[in-house]
């Protein structure tokens, strides 16, 4: 059986760790204001970038405190999250310096930690 890998499905194997977000990188502008046309590789050199948050780790982690002693309670996940402030969709301005670039399937995506993070555009109805 063959598998038809689509823009959807293409990326629901990776998961995301921590506080971390994978971002896809929007086209990054060509001129500067005053009209001039900038080289692609001074345009990926910029100390900030933006691109779309594609996928989002589960947030910080934090250790639950639970008596081993009590054989009564139920055995659950130890592990609790404080979620992430990004969600998918979100348009986010992050620090290049703080990121790692990868190259997934032949396209481009940063790995970002919240803190590299400086802001999030959400399109939400009021």
């Amino acid at each position: 059986m063959t598998v038809q890998v689509t823009q959807d499905n293409k990326l629901k194997k990776l998961i995301v760790v921590g506080d971390r977000v994978l971002v896809k990188p929007s086209t990054p502008n060509e001129r500067t204001a005053s009209g001039l046309y900038l080289p692609l590789g001074v345009q990926e050199k910029e100390k900030v970038q933006q691109g779309y948050v594609i996928k989002t780790g589960p947030g910080y982690a934090i250790p639950l405190v639970t008596d081993e002693d009590d054989a009564w309670k139920s055995k659950e996940e130890k592990i609790k999250y404080i979620p992430l402030q990004a969600q998918e969709g979100d348009l986010a301005l992050f620090l290049v310096s703080g990121s790692t670039e990868i190259a997934y399937q032949g396209e481009k995506y940063f790995i970002v930690p919240q803190g590299a993070i400086l802001m999030l555009e959400r399109e939400e109805e009021l």
